[in-house]
This record gives C-alpha cells, sequence and structure tokens, in this order.
C-alpha cells in the first residue's frame, strides 16, 4: 500500500510541475506573440514608408545617363 501511495504521490507532483511548466511557456508564449505583432506592425509602416519615399524619388529625379556616356 505504500508503495502505491507514494508512486501516487510522484505521479500528482509530476502532474503539478507539468502544469506549471506549461503555464510559464503559454506566458513566454503569449509574450514572444506580442512581440511579433510589435514587429509586424513596425514592419508594416516601413514598407509603406519605403513605398512613399520610392514612389516620390521616381516622380522628382528623372533616370538620366550621365553627360559622358
Amino acid at each position: 500500500m505504500a508503495d502505491e501511495e507514494e508512486r501516487l504521490i510522484r505521479l500528482e507532483e509530476t502532474v503539478a510541475h507539468q502544469a506549471k511548466t506549461i503555464e510559464e511557456l503559454s506566458d513566454q508564449l503569449a509574450d514572444q506573440w506580442k512581440v511579433v505583432e510589435q514587429v509586424r506592425a513596425k514592419l508594416d509602416r516601413l514598407t509603406e514608408r519605403f513605398l512613399n519615399l520610392e514612389e516620390q524619388s521616381h516622380d522628382s529625379v528623372p533616370i538620366t545617363k550621365p553627360p559622358h556616356y
């Protein structure tokens, strides 16, 4: 009977440890997802800014060959 009780205690400890680990990993994943969303938003803003600058540069500076060609 003592062996079964010790086994049950070990199993409960293992489950408790795993539950804590899962909760910690879930928290870390949530934090990382926030960072990913922030980076994605920043990338979207930078992409739009780059495209706007590229569009402006095409309008203002005509592409011509230098005089020595």
